[in-house]
């Protein structure tokens, strides 16, 4: 992600500037008791950027699971009501083949499996199909008191599924923007300060800039669990779409 790479330009340039600060301060700014309160500093700083860091991705682990769970409870939904309209008699057919294209089109919207061609839209929002699905449905007429307690619970259904689409839909990023703002300048004066007090040379550069690399890497997988339906780490798509197989059968 672009964010990760701009932590990185900050977080390694810290180091550079502390190497080019070395070079321009006077002697007296780098005495034995100037490095002991830096360190000392510098551990305060860690500490918090530990914090923040384990905040953060304790936060984006904790959404991941959400909508994991949610994309699963959505699955079990789908198939559930796939079976209850099965049973409501043969006029229910055009239900299910409604549902089938509702369910395909938040399974390409969600993990970008659609037309290519085709304009983009919000993930989560209500498609045609759906309102229709869910018109259709309120539109059955059952024969008997089974058929009666079959719709009921379809519409429960529905409405539970409608619930949890909107819950994902509100569920956006979960990372606030100053958090990380905060944790790249914390990170970027650590940084700093290994730089102060290092004697340019081939391998310390090197070290700090893998260091650096090590740190903007937390960062990005971090936000890569704050879109969990796009990146490295997502949520399978699969169970969902397994689930078209038997709908409108």
């Amino acid at each position: 992600m672009f964010t990760s790479e701009i932590a990185f330009a900050f977080i390694f340039g810290g180091a550079l500037l502390g190497m080019l600060l070395r070079l321009v301060l006077p002697e007296p700014h780098l005495s034995a008791d100037t490095k002991d309160v830096v360190r000392l500093s510098t551990g305060l700083i860690a500490t918090l950027s530990a914090l923040v860091l384990g905040l953060l991705v304790a936060s984006a682990q904790g959404s991941f699971q959400t909508q994991s769970n949610q994309i699963k409870q959505i699955t079990a939904n789908v198939i559930l009501l796939d079976n209850i309209l099965a049973r409501s008699g043969p006029e229910a057919r055009p239900v299910r083949v409604l549902l089938r294209s509702a369910v395909r089109t938040l399974v390409e919207r969600v993990w970008g499996r659609g037309d290519a061609a085709t304009t983009p839209a919000a993930p989560f929002e209500p498609s045609a199909d759906a309102d229709l699905f869910f018109d259709k449905l309120l539109a059955l007429t059952p024969q008997n008191d089974a058929q009666r307690q079959m719709q009921s619970k379809a519409v429960q259904i529905g409405i539970d599924l409608g619930q949890t689409r909107i819950l994902l839909a509100q569920s956006g990023n979960v990372i606030p923007t100053p958090f990380l703002i905060v944790l790249v300048f914390l990170i970027t004066l650590i940084f700093l300060s290994f730089g102060l007090f290092a004697r340019p040379n081939l391998t310390i550069v090197a070290s700090l800039f893998f260091c650096a690399i090590s740190a903007s890497s937390a960062i990005f997988l971090i936000l890569d669990l704050s879109h969990p339906f796009s990146g490295l780490i997502t949520i399978p798509g699969a169970p969902l779409s397994d689930a078209l197989a038997p709908l409108g059968q």
